[in-house]
């Protein structure tokens, strides 16, 4: 008996333990094993994508982040495709129940309506009636059996028919709901598809941008980091919200862009999730700049050129990408590039990352230099503001 015992101990043990071996491999970050579940959809998500989010410090981490993404994304792609089959499969089915509904609604109701027109023609309803015609008392009650029978009768195809219609009616609904259900899915299906299309391009273009090199990975990260923590800092020192559109008008030369205007400054950048007010000044700038050249860009359509972007960052590339047919050049002569008449993009403030605020210089005036300025409005003599120049660079 005791050995039975230690037997049985053991294979709780080994059973517990094949369990808890399930569940840790249940949670496990594997792109290779299939989600089969909502709940194992679900923890995957919130143990594999979401938490990976903020703790991103590599290169390989990245990736990884994003394969995780991409595989989840098809997945969900893989389960709305199933319900879209199943759903499109029930209104097939509930399409050919309706069809016989409406055959057994029709036959019932003719039958209906032929017996209703029968019985009028052959009504003797009077009990008198049936007195007077009745030879004997058999023949009576025969007769009002026979009557009470014709009306039960009648009763009971009218409820058929009156059930009939009801479920007609109600299989009607469901359909058209389910209908609806498909609409649904079809829009959630095509927006998952445009999803992992982003996800596998932004995967790729992050590396394209870093040469898939750690070390380059580590480089423009910590300046675009830099970079776009300097314009935070800077727009909330300066206090700058959310103007109405194109408040500030458009400026003496017609080129004018704010970053705070309300048409973008909501607008995210790129593949990130920042947006125009907070960190645009320099994509403003470059607007402004190809405005300046004939070419009828806006802010917004700079933020949604990801080409412009590091990976999945608001952070510009350099060198940055041309404008209006015409290619960046850095460390320019302000005065030679303004009398040639190209404007100049200049880094102010901070200069960590090139300048924790970007505007546009139009042209000199004495000492002094005129710009256009994201934050503050157009036609701005510089020393207004600023006091110092960290960077230059223009398109020519």
């Amino acid at each position: 008996m005791l050995k039975f015992f230690r037997y049985l101990i053991l294979f709780l043990i080994l059973f517990f333990s094949l369990s808890f071996l399930d569940k840790v491999r249940a949670i496990e970050c594997n792109t290779g094993v299939q989600l089969k579940t909502q709940q194992e959809i679900d923890e995957f998500d919130s143990k594999c994508v979401k938490p990976l989010r903020n703790q991103i410090n590599t290169l390989s981490e990245q990736i990884q982040y994003m394969n995780n993404q991409i595989y989840l994304t098809t997945t969900l792609i893989q389960q709305t495709e199933q319900k879209i089959v199943a759903t499109q499969k029930e209104i097939d089915i509930l399409g050919s129940r309706i069809e016989g509904l409406d055959d057994s609604l029709t036959n019932l109701s003719d039958l209906l309506i032929r017996k209703i027109i029968k019985d009028y023609k052959q009504r003797s309803v009077s009990l008198f009636g049936l007195l007077f015609d009745s030879q004997n008392a058999n023949e009576l009650i025969s007769k009002i059996k026979y009557v009470k029978t014709v009306r039960d009768n009648n009763q009971k195809l009218l409820v058929q028919v009156q059930e009939a219609k009801s479920n007609f009616e109600e299989q009607k609904k469901l359909r058209e709901t389910k209908k609806i259900e498909l609409d649904e899915l079809t829009q959630t299906l095509t927006a998952q598809q445009q999803s992992l299309n982003d996800q596998k391009i932004q995967k790729q273009k992050l590396l394209a941008d870093t040469q898939n090199d750690e070390s380059t990975y580590q480089r423009l990260i910590q300046q675009a980091r830099a970079q776009l923590a300097g314009f935070k800092s800077f727009v909330t020192s300066a206090g700058a919200g959310i103007i109405s559109a194109n408040q500030f008008g458009n400026g003496s030369d017609g080129s004018y862009y704010s970053q705070r205007d309300a048409r973008w400054a909501s607008q995210t950048i790129g593949y990130s999730s920042e947006n125009i007010l907070d960190v645009g000044c320099l994509l403003t700038s470059v607007a402004m700049v190809a405005k300046r050249y004939g070419s009828s860009v806006t802010p917004a359509e700079i933020a949604s050129d990801t080409n412009r972007f590091f990976g999945n960052t608001a952070y510009m590339s350099l060198p940055w990408k041309s404008v209006a047919g015409k290619n960046y050049q850095g460390g320019v002569d302000i005065d030679q590039e303004l009398a040639n008449g190209n404007y100049v993009i200049v880094g102010v403030g901070g200069c960590a990352s090139g300048g924790s605020h970007f505007v546009v210089l139009t042209k000199k005036e004495g000492d002094d230099y005129i710009m256009h300025d994201p934050i503050f409005g157009p036609d701005i003599k510089f020393s207004s503001h600023y006091s110092n120049i960290c960077s230059t660079g223009t398109f020519k």
